[in-house]
């Protein structure tokens, strides 16, 4: 661990212009209303007085301080960036009726203090820990972005005593959480306020889980479900539910760099391999099964009934992201952030920006969502085949939010006298590294095409260092009007700072169309291939396309055209495929024919899907390979 980097804080990083820049530019106008409106409509916001009675409608729920505390997460960051009384007033207001309603210990819980104040500590599927860890987390951000020190001040008082409670005197019935999250925040604590505890207790979680008796799990799941099979370190695969995974990992990746464990590291580096090489979707989704949300073994990865939650693939971008911090020289932690974000994370939210996928699959074939209600009353579950404005377990919306509103903190890394440049989104920023200012100024339309201008002045560096993505095979560097070669290492090409600082360089990632095989574990996708154009997979739609799509086919030899569409403020691919021809003359089976007929093909982005109506939808496509 010699290449251990910091991040350029996003509160130094300003979109202005480009892809990400609509996007975040949605959740500041749209969606973070839009979320607010469905939690007060649910109740979610009243619950905060404490006053629900039996009888009355809206019965708080054990995670719903979570799902309040994320949205707030999401309003700081926006204050970060802009005004907005409205927004501030309404967490102000959420403050102090934390102030008013948490006990004089310091805990706080809506649930486990009007509904079940008995079972406080008892319960370890009770989401306790879980919630709390989002509330602090939604403080440190507000702390930041305001100024304002009150929400921090009573998250710390909780966290004080979640320190006496499970650490002192280890009077809780469990001794880990069921569902991760505090060990994040109780890092973050720590940076904030540099105090040591907090890091400390963040590390009594990590290192009890697997090893103690007293975490006991639900009686249909078992250990793996939450991490606890074995102690974290001997850990080797992703297992169990993936949003409680990945929170993990992370978690035990901010530790590996806060006290240099190296046993740490190389337990997230091989569960870092294991997710990305067999448990993962092409889109960057993680959790394959509804059975637990979770992982199942190598290379289960179906599109019908893929369940890949949108929190998970949030999820694997904060593990990759902590990776980066620990190993900035190999470029695979910002190739896989940048395959989900553009994919499996971007379908979560409508391109309105007022609802949310829970689940985001890789097909969908609309009549078979009620296919076994003819046999039972609930049928078998498959993801839902349009977005909602809200859920009952409404933990993504929030989460969608808090994490695009803080988007800009992915771009850029340091360390060593080297500065990276890890996704390219357009932004302008100035900030201090090692008492020197630094401005910087990266102009481009990515992901439309590859074309990169960056300006970057100030600074004591050595290097610059530029991601190569892992998808382009030819890309050229431009400086003052001349091509220069850069040497290339780990997916990263290193050009001598002094050379180009101060003035513009030009880097071009040359885009087109390949088609991608999966390996051939995956019986899922035997003889089919998907379609990526730079960072983004696409997909065919009915809507455009006719149904039956699994019966469609195309070839390596396809000619394809490429359209920037205003709907998708991306690109869309048209190209012809073919279909076979049959003799189906009613019956139910016939003889093969072995004639076909071209079609033509209208491939979208894969995070476009299901905002046009309820259509039949496949990502992986039969696919004849010539020679």
């Amino acid at each position: 661990m010699t290449n251990k980097s910091t991040f350029v804080n996003h509160k130094d990083v300003f979109l202005d212009d480009g892809f990400w820049w609509h996007k975040q530019e949605l959740i500041n106008e749209k969606t973070i209303y839009a979320v607010m409106d469905r939690f007060k409509e649910t109740g979610r916001f009243d619950a905060f007085k404490f006053d629900w009675k039996e009888g009355q409608p809206n019965q708080p729920h054990c995670f719903w301080d979570s799902d309040i505390a994320k949205w707030m997460e999401s309003v700081a960051y926006i204050l970060e960036k802009k005004e907005d009384p409205t927004l501030e007033a309404t967490v102000d207001e959420l403050v102090d009726l934390i102030e008013a309603n948490q006990d004089e210990n310091g805990y706080f819980n809506i649930f486990y203090t009007v509904i079940e104040p008995h079972n406080r500590w008892k319960n370890r599927s009770g989401h306790e820990l879980y919630t709390a860890g989002h509330l602090i987390e939604a403080a440190i951000a507000y702390y930041y972005a305001t100024g304002k020190d009150k929400f921090l001040r009573l998250m710390c008082k909780f966290a004080d005593h979640i320190e006496q409670v499970f650490k002192i005197n280890q009077s809780a019935t469990f001794a880990t959480p069921g569902h991760e999250e505090i060990e994040l925040a109780l890092v973050k604590l720590y940076r904030c306020t540099q105090e040591t505890r907090y890091l400390e207790l963040a590390k009594f979680f990590v290192d009890n889980r697997g090893c103690n008796t007293k975490d006991q799990f639900d009686s249909w799941v078992n250990s793996k479900y939450t991490q606890s099979h074995l102690p974290v370190r001997e850990q080797t695969t992703a297992e169990g539910h993936a949003v409680r995974a990945v929170y993990l990992y992370s978690g035990m990746a901010d530790l590996a760099l806060e006290y240099n464990d190296t046993a740490l590291f190389n337990a997230c580096h091989t569960i870092f391999d294991n997710i990305i090489n067999k448990r993962m979707y092409i889109t960057g989704g993680i959790g394959s099964t509804q059975v637990g949300e979770a992982f199942t073994i190598d290379y289960d990865l179906p599109n019908l009934t893929a369940y890949t939650e949108s929190c998970a693939a949030i999820g694997l971008v904060l593990f990759a992201k902590r990776m980066m911090q620990l190993d900035n020289e190999d470029s695979i932690y910002a190739d896989i952030i940048e395959r989900v974000i553009y994919n499996g994370f971007l379908s979560s939210i409508s391109l309105e920006g007022k609802s949310f996928f829970y689940e985001n699959p890789l097909e969908i074939q609309p009549e078979l969502v009620t296919r076994h209600k003819s046999v039972t009353k609930e049928g078998t579950h498959l993801p839902i085949t349009q977005r909602l404005e809200v859920f009952n377990c409404s933990c993504c919306p929030p989460n969608i939010t808090r994490f695009i509103a803080s988007m800009s903190e992915l771009i850029y890394t340091y360390n060593n006298g080297t500065f990276y440049i890890n996704q390219y989104i357009s932004n302008k920023s100035e900030t201090n590294i090692n008492d020197a200012n630094v401005k910087i100024k990266l102009s481009t339309e990515y992901p439309v095409n590859g074309i990169v201008k960056i300006f970057l002045t100030g600074g004591n560096f050595d290097r610059i260092a530029l991601r190569i993505p892992s998808w382009c095979e030819d890309f050229t560097i431009t400086h003052r009007g001349t091509i220069i070669e850069a040497q290339v290492t780990n997916g990263y090409a290193y050009l001598d700072y002094n050379d180009i600082e101060g003035s513009e360089l030009k880097v071009e990632f040359k885009m087109k169309v390949q088609l991608v095989e999966a390996s051939p574990h995956v019986q899922e996708n035997a003889g089919r291939v998907a379609v990526q154009y730079g960072p983004i997979v696409y997909c065919l739609e009915a809507i455009d396309n006719g149904n039956l799509l699994k019966g469609i086919r195309i070839s390596n030899e396809n000619t394809w055209s490429v359209e920037y569409s205003n709907y998708f403020n991306a690109n869309i691919l048209k190209t012809t495929g073919y279909i076979k021809e049959s003799s189906y003359d009613g019956k139910l089976y016939t003889k093969a024919s072995n004639k076909v007929k071209k079609k033509p093909l209208h491939f979208i982005p894969y995070f476009g899907f299901a905002n046009r109506g309820e259509s039949e939808m496949v990502v992986w496509v039969l696919a004849d390979i010539l020679s």
